[in-house]
């Protein structure tokens, strides 16, 4: 009878410590989400409607198009895209990314540009992707302070070097397409 309650007690406590452990992650699951993620998404949320309502997500689409025909034009198109002061800002919800490749996209259904600008084209528009999540990121990381302060700006310049690379790289991938 002895080992038996011994057995019993020993289940016991391992779902208790079981039951402890999920309810533990439940909590600190809904801490990130109120302090880290809730304000992030309101934050973009935010800049999503500046940009639309503005509409200098437009005016900036509108004056990138041109720069989409030839593999210099959109090596320019990506570092504009990836400026590290822009870069953050052009991220929330790819705005601006979204209108420039709408307009590509009617472009190159009515033949007005070669199917072989595509690949590059969508490079040279996505160099910001992920640069507005960094910050997130690392603060879900719980990164210290110091972290941030270096890891922000080094992943923001490190679009901007390999933006216009993967641009190049992709230009060359789509030589031969009509």
């Amino acid at each position: 009878m002895d080992g038996l309650t011994k057995f019993i007690e020993k289940i016991g406590r391992g779902a208790g410590m079981v039951v402890g452990t999920l309810y533990q992650a439940g909590r600190d699951s809904i801490d990130q989400v109120l302090k880290n993620i809730l304000p992030f998404m309101a934050f973009i949320a935010f800049v999503i409607g500046l940009i639309l309502k503005t509409g200098i997500g437009t005016l900036i689409a509108n004056a990138l198009v041109p720069l989409a025909s030839n593999p210099v034009g959109l090596v320019i198109m990506s570092l504009i895209c990836a400026l590290p002061v822009l870069s953050p800002l052009l991220g929330p919800g790819a705005v601006i990314a979204q209108i420039i490749g709408t307009i590509l996209g009617t472009s190159f259904a009515t033949k007005a540009l070669p199917a072989a600008v595509a690949l590059p084209a969508l490079f040279a528009i996505n160099p910001q992707v992920g640069c507005d999540f960094i910050p997130v990121g690392l603060a879900l990381g719980e990164a210290e302070p110091e972290t941030v302060e270096i890891g922000v700006p080094a992943v923001l310049f490190s679009r901007l070097v390999t933006g216009p690379i993967a641009v190049l790289i992709a230009w060359a991938a789509s030589v031969g397409l009509n």
